[in-house]
């Protein structure tokens, strides 16, 4: 069934629902057509710097969206998807909403209002969205959007071309991982010129956890002749994360050329056809599913709430001996539902526990995180001057607590999803949705924390070392002077000077090292405090999301529960108004019902069927049919 036709079918359960007083149903149903009629499917395209992420997403759609040069690195993240005719614009965020746009909504859907969309034209795009024209993204953008009329993009396939997970900014791999929770999928860039190294393998790793739709590019294969074993080594690398993960062999230039002289051969032998099928099936036809799903499954529980109190009222009319058996069984369902909506219910005192124990084991896993971090800086400091080094320790530094930011943040989705999954699981229904959670959505989590401050290097010039060598000789010098004039020496005399020179060479040494202990002091009181700060900001804003998600999983589950205990009263109304109904009215009241039911049943097949549909075709895809 295409997305046209399931729109039909939301629009007749919209009919059904009226003008009436179900304006939960209502809302429902509108969640649903808006997916239909958005039928964005996100694919971020992740990688270091350098690695043809930029050209591989021009080659992909045959136009020079994203700028590629030696020189130019991205450093905003880049929205391709349909669009005719061609057009290009910026997403700037609202002045109440500065900050964390980024990671917040990468996709630049603007759908909280906190996105403004600025058309550009399509020759500004490479100023703005290049570290070269946009150094750290100093016009503070949240991305640039580029629509194409390509068929590669119809379905709703969207490309996000993101900056660099690592190179000039460790801070790059937390504001990617962020943007994984609104992704559909993620293609990881590694060129040819080598096999994949820790930090990829890391990022990889960590991806997997958020997204499990996962493929990787190995790009530039045009240049490097070796790519052969460079594929074989990193094949080996993805089946110890995950072997499910594919692998395409890819070189942009050889599809650039083959769009330009139309030459199918060059074309396949440019790896492309193979990513483009994995886009249009795996990625592009799974999303497709999920979605026909999703409205499925809402049309289903609408036309069963529908249904519920049709045909309560319908069985008072037809049968009024059984009617105050069936009041008393819907009043005790009815008492159920308003027990699952109080504050005492299970699955708020299961959201409410699981809350607190989730902030309180964030907090141990940051802290715990950053003890390692703390103790292995300060063994480092230990090992040497702290000084001479402190530039490149403090890159260290940055690079560890970012990765340590960046599991906390990675674990504490997962149990955010987890604790949704344990709160669905008291209510009744086989298929209950989970809202969607944003708890990664802080790649802004480090902006608060400041720089880590400077050290004195410990360099001594040439003059202060003489003087602090003279210090310590002069005591020398007056000393075996005063000693030798005993025997008639002058005061400055060979012995008194070797002395001198002995004594001032030790105080040099002494004063060296206490300036080095000084110095490591000085560095373990500066790591001690940077990391202190990281806990404070991070935790904070940790918290801050974990209540967010708490009301998100509330108000979600708690909707549930609304409509079910309004089906319920409404069910009660009906049946005690169909009680006390005339004769006359009856008949006619009856005939009503049973057309209407007859809508309500019809609509709630055609959602199983399609329920049933995109089951099997889950199931083919599994096996390999589809």
């Amino acid at each position: 069934m295409t997305a046209g036709q399931l729109a039909k079918l939301v629009e007749q359960g919209l009919q059904l629902v009226g003008a009436g007083d179900r304006e939960d149903l209502r809302r429902r149903l509108g969640q649903a057509m808006v997916r239909l009629q958005d039928p964005s499917i996100r694919v971020i395209v992740v990688g270091e710097f350098k690695q043809g992420k930029s050209k591989l997403i021009n080659a992909l759609v045959n136009a020079p969206v994203c700028p590629v040069d030696d020189d130019i690195a991205t450093s905003l993240p880049t929205i391709v998807r349909y669009g005719e005719p061609a057009s290009a614009a910026v997403l700037v965020p609202t002045a109440d909403n500065q900050a964390g746009n980024q990671a917040a909504n990468p996709a630049g859907d603007g759908g909280d209002g906190s996105i403004e969309r600025r058309p550009i034209e399509l020759s500004e795009l490479p100023a703005l969205v290049s570290e070269q024209g946009n150094p750290g993204n100093s016009r503070k953008l949240a991305a640039a959007e580029v629509c194409l009329p390509r068929r590669v993009l119809t379905g709703g396939l969207t490309i996000i071309d993101s900056p660099g997970v690592g190179g000039m900014g460790s801070t790059h791999t937390l504001t990617t991982l962020t943007a994984l929770p609104t992704a559909d999928a993620m293609l990881l860039v590694s060129d040819a010129s080598q096999e994949y190294t820790e930090p990829e393998l890391r990022f990889l790793r960590q991806a997997m956890r958020i997204t499990p739709s996962v493929a990787a590019v190995l790009s530039k294969t045009d240049l490097y002749p070796d790519w052969r074993r460079v594929e074989e080594l990193d094949r080996n690398h993805l089946d110890q994360v995950s072997p499910d993960i594919p692998l395409f062999a890819l070189s942009a230039d050889l599809r650039l050329e083959a769009s330009r002289l139309q030459d199918v051969e060059l074309n396949a032998e440019s790896g492309f056809p193979a990513l483009v099928s994995h886009l249009r099936n795996d990625i592009v036809g799974k999303a497709q599913r999920i979605q026909r799903r999703s409205v499925s499954q809402d049309l289903l529980s609408v036309t069963e709430n529908l249904r519920l109190s049709l045909q309560s009222e319908l069985d008072a009319l037809e049968n009024p001996d059984g009617t105050p058996q069936m009041l008393a069984a819907l009043e005790q369902a009815k008492t159920e539902a308003d027990e699952l909506r109080k504050r005492s219910a299970r699955w708020q005192l299961t959201l409410s526990d699981g809350i607190n124990d989730l902030i309180a084991d964030m907090e141990y896993d940051l802290r715990d995180r950053l003890r390692r971090i703390q103790r292995e800086a300060e063994n480092a400091i230990d090992q040497g001057d702290p000084g001479p080094v402190w530039t490149q320790f403090s890159a260290w530094l940055e690079e560890c607590v970012a990765a340590a930011v960046s599991d906390t943040f990675v674990w504490t989705s997962e149990r955010s999803q987890w604790l949704a999954a344990q709160v669905a699981e008291h209510f009744a229904a086989d298929e209950v949705s989970l809202p969607v959670l944003h708890v990664s959505d802080s790649g802004d989590a480090l902006d608060p924390v400041d720089q880590m401050p400077g050290l004195d290097p410990g360099r001594v010039n040439p003059i202060q070392k003489v003087l602090i060598g003279m210090r310590g000789s002069y005591g020398g010098v007056l000393m075996f002077g005063l000693l030798t004039g005993i025997f008639g020496m002058a005061l400055i005399n060979p012995l008194s000077v070797g002395a001198g020179l002995l004594l001032g060479r030790k105080a040099y040494r002494e004063d060296k090292e206490t300036r080095l202990k000084r110095r490591q002091g000085e560095a373990k009181a500066l790591v001690r405090r940077q990391l202190d700060d990281v806990t404070f900001q991070v935790g904070k804003q940790l918290k801050d999301r974990l209540r967010l998600v708490q009301r998100t999983i509330r108000d979600h589950f708690t909707e549930i529960a609304d409509e079910y205990h309004r089906s319920l009263s409404d069910s009660v109304a009906a049946a005690q108004k169909a009680a006390n109904s005339y004769a006359q009215e009856k008949e006619g009241r009856i005939r009503d019902i049973r057309a209407e039911l007859k809508r309500v049943d019809a609509l709630h097949r055609a959602a199983e069927a399609v329920a049933a549909e995109v089951a099997a075709a889950g199931t083919r895809t599994a096996a390999g049919v589809g």
